[in-house]
């Protein structure tokens, strides 16, 4: 699967957008997404939080695992997205577009992928 060119990617398997006004959507890859498996739980920092580049932030349950969310910016959480609270299943059906997961006013970033370099480090044969 081709990631949208448009987001940069991290080796954990987040991505963002570019930031608008200083704040930048953040979600999982559809690649994550697929590896998790049917997320059952989803754990989200709270507005007004600060997260910090490469550290977790949250968690993702499935019927599978367990698995950490990771910050790819360092900064101030100013939105979470309240639809995938209520729906977990957003986050497997839709990673890139209704399941996004939080907001944050970006401070600084962590090594960031494009979506081309995120495509070779998911798919290394291709």
């Amino acid at each position: 699967m081709s990631n949208p060119t448009h987001l940069q990617y991290t080796k954990e398997h987040e991505w963002l957008t570019a930031a608008e006004d200083g704040v930048s959507t953040v979600g999982i890859t559809k690649h994550a997404a697929d590896a998790l498996g049917d997320i059952v739980y989803v754990q989200l920092p709270e507005v007004g939080d600060t997260v910090t580049a490469g550290e977790t932030c949250g968690e993702l349950e499935s019927t599978k695992s367990v698995s950490d969310l990771y910050s790819p910016v360092t900064g101030e959480i100013v939105e979470v997205n309240e639809a995938v609270a209520d729906d977990n299943s957003l986050v497997n059906s839709e990673p890139f577009d209704g399941g996004w997961l939080f907001k944050v006013r970006v401070e600084a970033t962590d090594e960031l992928l494009s979506a081309a370099e995120y495509d070779a480090l998911t798919n290394p044969s291709a």
